[in-house]
């Protein structure tokens, strides 16, 4: 069977009509995804720790600095890490591990990510979930919330999910086939 496809413009250059709200169905990224795109983001800080503050710390002779049991060095990682989870996910909505899978942190309401929205979800929800090593299983509420949300997404009033795709209309029309000669 023979099949012709006729293009069309994409929807979205029809009307250039940009006081006009979109309606858009956003589905929830599951727990896999978000993990990997976390173990991206770990590698990234990882990464940012080990070229800029390790050898800095290390020239300036403070990596073995302590406040009472905690290490000059484990608050410099701590404040990295925050950081990038806090200002990546304001200015963009994403992380750079969350760019690669495609998803995308949203404010629950619909509304623009808000300072305190981050600061609740990535810094006070973080500082939960790594707390205490038995914490982490906090993240097990993910697979089995109907929004796929975490404490440290209901912290925020966030949900992750999978960015919206472009996508083009295309009509095609079943065309007869011919008979094979014989």
């Amino acid at each position: 069977m023979s099949e012709e496809i006729h293009n069309e413009e994409p929807v979205e250059n029809r009307d250039n009509k940009s006081d006009t709200a979109e309606e858009i169905t956003i589905q929830y990224a599951g727990f896999w995804m978000r993990f990997w795109a976390y173990a991206v983001d770990s590698i990234v800080v990882w990464s940012i720790n080990g070229i800029l503050f390790v050898p800095l710390m290390t020239l300036t002779g403070m990596t073995n600095v302590t406040w009472g049991a905690i290490a000059l060095a484990a608050i410099v990682v701590s404040i990295v890490s925050f950081a990038y989870f806090s200002i990546m996910t304001k200015k963009l909505g994403q992380t750079l591990g969350k760019l690669i899978f495609g998803i995308k942190v949203y404010s629950y309401d619909k509304q623009e990510l808000t300072w305190l929205d981050v600061i609740f979800r990535e810094v006070v929800g973080r500082y939960i979930h790594q707390a205490l090593p038995f914490l982490l299983f906090l993240y097990a509420v993910v697979p089995f919330s109907s929004e796929k949300r975490g404490i440290h997404d209901r912290l925020g009033s966030t949900f992750v999910g999978l960015e919206p795709r472009r996508s083009k209309k295309m009509i095609v029309h079943n065309m007869p086939t011919q008979e094979p000669l014989t």
